[in-house]
């Protein structure tokens, strides 16, 4: 871990970046960083209140807050960071990004692991949160505004609250989508249309059957006309016994 090689993940992937005095002077993600590097040294040397200042200071210069006692692998990237927020027990791997807003944060007040690990080339969007002891495996991305509750396979796109796994890519590291998984919400909310047509042809039916155009059938042959004795009207008999 160098700042050269911090810079150079910050050209790589910003396209803003356009001159090294720019990136030294006005990019928040990288004071951040360097900062927490100070921090976790000395809290790693059991030192007391300082490391907690150094972090308090850092969140009061650049908007992000990252606890002591995060590891942060190397090329690590946030991007504008306004708002990030780094819990205690956070793991975070080689080439990742973070974009602001980000909460790697905890769900409780148990003790012991209690926030996310991120492998590595991991992608976080615009103020995703990543809640309790789960784990995104290697070249996951998690979509802006997510909230992930639970673990994400590597190679894998999880969006929406809470977020579900939506896509794979190829593990070749390319964009290319390999595999389409079922989406329940929509598989119900289409089985619920459905449904909803076939009562609706059902009702439509029995509303054509009950309205007074249509034909009566009460069994008893009451409306037969094949000349039966059930079509000869009733007086017909008297009329012809007077005679």
């Amino acid at each position: 871990m160098s700042l050269a090689e911090d810079i150079q993940v910050i050209f790589e992937r910003d396209p803003a970046a356009t001159n090294l005095l720019e990136v030294l002077l006005t990019y928040p993600g990288l004071h951040a960083l360097l900062l927490h590097r100070l921090a976790h040294r000395l809290h790693v040397l059991g030192i007391p209140v300082i490391p907690r200042l150094i972090s308090h200071l850092n969140r009061w210069i650049t908007g992000i807050e990252i606890h002591p006692g995060a590891r942060i692998g190397r090329r690590f990237f946030i991007d504008h960071g306004m708002g990030v927020v780094i819990g205690e027990t956070s793991e975070i791997g080689d080439n990742v990004t973070l974009y602001q807003g980000v909460t790697l944060g905890g769900t409780g007040k148990e003790k012991g692991k209690r926030h996310p690990t991120l492998g590595n080339d991991v992608m976080v969007g615009v103020g995703a949160k990543i809640l309790g002891a789960v784990t995104i495996g290697d070249h996951a991305r998690i979509g802006a505004g997510a909230v992930v509750l639970s673990d994400v396979p590597p190679n894998a796109t999880a969006v929406g609250v809470p977020a579900k796994v939506v896509v794979f890519r190829a593990p070749d590291g390319s964009s290319r989508r390999v595999e389409h998984l079922p989406d329940p919400e929509l598989d119900m909310i289409s089985a619920l249309h459905r449904k909803v047509e076939e009562l609706s042809a059902r009702i439509e039916l029995l509303e054509s059957l009950l309205s007074p155009q249509a034909p009566q059938n009460d069994g008893g042959g009451a409306n037969r006309m094949d000349g039966g004795p059930n079509n000869v009207p009733a007086s017909s008999g008297q009329r012809s016994g007077e005679h």
